[in-house]
């Protein structure tokens, strides 16, 4: 039960904070709809989606009414389509992304994820054709999101696949050109993907999930900031002793945890209203391009002039802690990434201090070893070579593969364009200046190829 102090305290976060579910996300398996015909496969597909997807979107409109606490993105993601696909070629794989696409559009989600492939420790024939596919069926779809995994802790880096990755996010942008390279936004390169993200562009539907299940993802970065706003104002702690970081990770602590339970009250109410078993809340603090709902922010009230200043990596280390403590404590179901992203394009204060010189590509990628994904959003100049791409990828794998955590690399070349021009994505994706990569050759490096062995202890069971 919550005290009056509780509900006024939670209707201000509604009212002035941007507190918010993020999204909920349907997760199908599509293990059951395998066969060898393409077109019985997709009629499987299909018919399995509309059964479960059906009410979702309406659902979560009556509920998000109910409690006054909008649901902002209704998502589907599915199994690995290079695994549940395999038996087709590269042109089987287009044809099934445009028919997920369709699902996609019938069920009037915001996007389908799970146009995946794992293939940190080599390629199937699935994996390969799905990959082959990438420009033709990101760029012919609108809904699809996908997501390749190239490193985990266990398996090393596959640098083939790193060296792949780089000419296909080339070859995306340039299918995409007439919209500056939006395929590449819905396209995410990982190491150490979990197997629940209810947050796209990474969304799959791991083996070992359930048939059918409901995953949350909660944010509140708006009704982070504002927390610490308060306890800043007032000066001192509940002792009345001055303020220090510990107040500060204790105030953040405590707004994730009131966050995570909204989160997960509204997550299983949607699952009982359909049927179906609930899964995680992932309490990411993930942004959007709303001045008063971003990530960087809370950068300020911390006491720094913009993200991107001395101190910021032990910001965010402090923040992500903090909100994972508070969400373990909130909820015995906390999945996904749960942490702090830091998507340029998506969030206004990320975006202003790259335009402004305070946040470049090397100061990002120090900060991507304490957050919860990696580089996020990021728009390159148009020309960048194929190599260098796969050199970003490379550096960003291995952070994630020596620490035991997810990383992963969202970047979109804009054809045509180059450093200090804009690009607007529209929508939840945003907008940002280009941003120069560092300079240097990789290429003979990466014409290597094979992989980068794990660390040792990934021999620990």
């Amino acid at each position: 039960m919550l005290s009056d102090r509780e509900v006024t305290n939670t209707l201000n976060m509604l009212r002035n904070e941007h507190l918010d579910v993020r999204t909920v996300t349907l997760g199908v398996s599509l293990f059951d709809c395998v066969s060898h015909d393409l077109e019985l496969f997709i009629a499987n597909v299909q018919a399995k989606i509309a059964r479960y997807a059906s009410q979702l979107v309406p659902v979560c409109d009556e509920i998000g009414a109910k409690y006054g606490i909008p649901v902002v993105n209704k998502r589907i993601s599915v199994s690995p389509i290079a695994v549940v696909a395999a038996p087709f070629g590269p042109e089987g794989m287009v044809k099934v992304c445009k028919a997920l696409d369709w699902a996609a559009k019938e069920a009037r989600v915001d996007f389908l994820g799970g146009y995946s492939a794992l293939v940190e420790k080599g390629f199937a024939n699935g994996d390969r054709a799905l990959i082959e596919s990438l420009p033709d069926a990101l760029s012919q779809t609108e809904r699809i999101c996908s997501s390749i995994n190239v490193a985990s802790s266990r398996a090393g880096i596959n640098m083939d696949a790193v060296a792949w990755m780089g000419r296909q996010i080339l070859g995306c942008a340039k299918a995409s050109e007439a919209a500056d390279g939006i395929a590449c936004a819905k396209l995410v390169v990982f190491a150490n993907i979990p197997q629940d993200v209810p947050f796209m562009a990474g969304a799959y539907l791991g083996v070992g999930e359930p048939d059918v299940v409901i995953n949350v993802g909660v944010s509140g970065p708006g009704v982070v900031r504002k927390a610490i706003d308060r306890l800043v104002a007032r000066g001192s702690n509940d002792k009345g002793e001055a303020l220090s970081l510990l107040d500060m990770a204790e105030v953040i602590k405590r707004t994730a945890y009131k966050v995570t339970r909204v989160g997960e009250i509204i997550g299983n109410e949607v699952a009982q209203r359909l049927g179906l078993p609930f899964g995680v809340a992932d309490l990411s603090l993930a942004p959007t391009p709303a001045v008063g709902d971003s990530v960087g922010e809370i950068f300020q009230s911390l006491g720094l002039s913009s993200i991107g200043a001395p101190g910021s990596t032990a910001i965010l280390a402090m923040l992500n802690d903090a909100v994972k403590k508070g969400g373990s404590f909130a909820s015995s179901s906390v999945g996904g990434l749960s942490g702090a992203f830091i998507p340029v394009s998506e969030d206004s204060s990320i975006e202003a201090a790259a335009r402004n010189g305070c946040l470049g590509m090397e100061k990002l990628e120090a900060m991507t070893s304490v957050c919860s994904v990696g580089l996020d959003m990021i728009a390159i100049p148009g020309d960048t070579p194929a190599s260098s791409i796969s050199g970003i990828i490379a550096d960003e794998m291995a952070i994630g593969m020596i620490n035991h955590k997810t990383t992963a690399v969202r970047v979109i070349p804009v054809p045509g364009k180059g450093v200090g021009e804009e690009v607007s994505f529209g929508g939840l994706l945003g907008s940002a200046a280009i941003l120069p990569v560092p300079k240097g050759d990789c290429s003979t490096f990466m014409a290597f190829g094979g992989r980068i062995p794990a660390p040792i202890n990934s021999l620990k069971n």
